[in-house]
């Protein structure tokens, strides 16, 4: 049976020195990961998962165990020929501006975010280029228009009809702001609406003119006059039902005990009221439960229907 191949027996310098290369991680990527497949090789670890963990071949793996055995750390660093830095094609480029934008998670990586070091070693990895430095790297990416960002992160929507319901909302908007005139069935009047809460009494620091406290204090003074905090809700907390009347400008407000389909319908019905049967409006409103029609509880669609009202 042949015997696993493995790293020589090396000494406690020359294994800091593995760990100094790895945790720096300047300068050749080249370097770094071939430090990195002799170190892992002098942890215990097989060549299938030193291949698996370095993203490449197990003959890769091999040779460097095999160059580091017999030459030591000179194996380690690339034998480039003198000459000005190598320049990359425009293919190269291309390919390395690609895979900088796309996420890790399409390429089966474990992390979310592409730092140079990860780049650098993926790129050598999958063949695009032999060698590149982070510097090198950063660089290249700042020619092509590409930099190193905070991004935003949003909730994206699984509803089908995403795309038709925002161009709708929009073209509402466009109503209310005078920007485009209501066609056969369009609304004249548009409300926003949501709720907030719950809204409760919460103690806050107050201020009052109150005689000189601490040392310089009078002696014999009866403490400053406090105003006690309640925390007790003996008559529950409350909630907002808010409406903008995008057209107008105006605000409308009711404050109920609860969030519920039926306070919701109570609000909607004063907004109705607001205008003549006659005159359609629209309600806009995201998809909290009480402000939807469902198997069993329909009340807001027919009341919609039957009061001449868009939601």
């Amino acid at each position: 049976m042949t015997e696993r191949l493995r790293v020589r027996e090396i000494d406690d310098d020359e294994g800091r020195r593995l760990v100094r290369i790895v945790r720096r991680g300047s300068g050749s990527v080249v370097t770094w990961r071939r430090a990195q497949m002799v170190l892992l090789s002098a942890q215990g670890m097989d060549v299938a998962a030193i291949a698996k963990v370095a993203f490449t071949s197990q003959d890769r793996v091999r040779d460097v165990i095999r160059n580091f055995n017999a030459d030591g750390f000179g194996s380690l660093y690339p034998k480039y020929r003198g000459g000005h830095p190598p320049k990359f094609t425009l293919p190269q480029r291309r390919e390395i501006k690609k895979i900088a934008k796309s996420r890790p998670a399409e390429h089966d990586l474990p992390f979310s975010t592409w730092s140079l070091a990860k780049l650098a070693e993926f790129l050598v990895a999958e063949g695009v280029v032999d060698d590149i430095s982070h510097e090198g790297l950063r660089m290249l990416l700042r020619e092509e228009g590409v930099t190193f960002q905070r991004l935003k992160t949003w909730k994206a929507s699984k509803d089908p009809r995403y795309a038709a319901k925002k161009a709708r909302v929009e073209h509402l908007y466009a109503i209310a702001d005078r920007e485009a005139t209501p066609g056969a069935g369009d609304p004249e009047v548009i409300f926003c609406v949501d709720e907030f809460g719950p809204l409760n009494l919460q103690p806050r620091p107050g201020r009052q003119w109150a005689a000189i406290g601490g040392k310089g204090k009078e002696p014999g003074r009866a403490p400053r006059r406090r105003m006690r905090a309640t925390y007790t809700r003996t008559a529950g907390v409350r909630h907002l039902f808010a409406a903008l009347e995008l057209g107008e400008d105006k605000l409308y407000g009711h404050i109920k005990p609860r969030k519920t389909r039926a306070r919701f319908l109570e609000f909607c019905r004063y907004l109705r009221s607001l205008y003549p049967p006659a005159t359609r409006i629209a309600i806009i409103c995201d998809n909290f439960s009480p402000h939807l029609s469902t198997r069993t509880d329909r009340r807001v669609g027919t009341w919609a229907k039957a009061g001449n009202v868009e939601m």
